[in-house]
């Protein structure tokens, strides 16, 4: 994925949450504080992994920690509510979309994978790194946005 992919799919994701307007979620799903403070959270795990294969460091991305809602609302509780989650995230991304044009080889360094939506494993397997930096923003980052325009009153 080029960096400015990227940053299209976290403008779009950024554009929902600035646009604010969001209705109470059905039982059982994330509010949209909830949805920023992960996709924040998540960025802080891709950026940790990315520097260690750079760095030529074994690692694994794990995404099941930063699904809890104890440690969400720990994150929003930090930012003060969704505008600073907003304010976080364009950083967060910032970094994130810095980084992808840093790896060129390391891109196909195997990283094992464990991706749980819910709690559904949905990866559980030695990924190329770069293509898990792909998928975030194919299909992780427009996952979100779609949830965040489905709670949008």
């Amino acid at each position: 994925m080029e960096a400015a992919e990227l940053r299209r799919a976290y403008d779009a994701l950024l554009a929902e949450i600035e646009a604010g307007g969001f209705a109470p979620p059905p039982p059982g799903q994330w509010r949209a504080e909830q949805v920023a403070a992960h996709v924040v959270a998540n960025d802080e795990l891709l950026l940790r992994t990315t520097e260690a294969v750079l760095a030529g460091s074994p690692w694994v991305y794990y995404n099941h920690n930063e699904l809890h809602n104890p440690q969400l609302d720990a994150i929003i509780a930090e930012c003060g509510g969704l505008p600073g989650l907003a304010d976080r995230l364009r950083e967060s991304s910032e970094r994130v979309s810095g980084v992808i044009g840093r790896l060129g080889v390391h891109g196909e360094t195997l990283v094992h994978t464990l991706i749980r939506d819910g709690f559904a494993l949905r990866v559980d397997e030695p990924l190329p790194w770069g293509r898990v930096l792909d998928l975030h923003g194919r299909l992780h980052l427009p996952t979100h946005t779609d949830q965040l325009r489905a709670l949008r009153a």
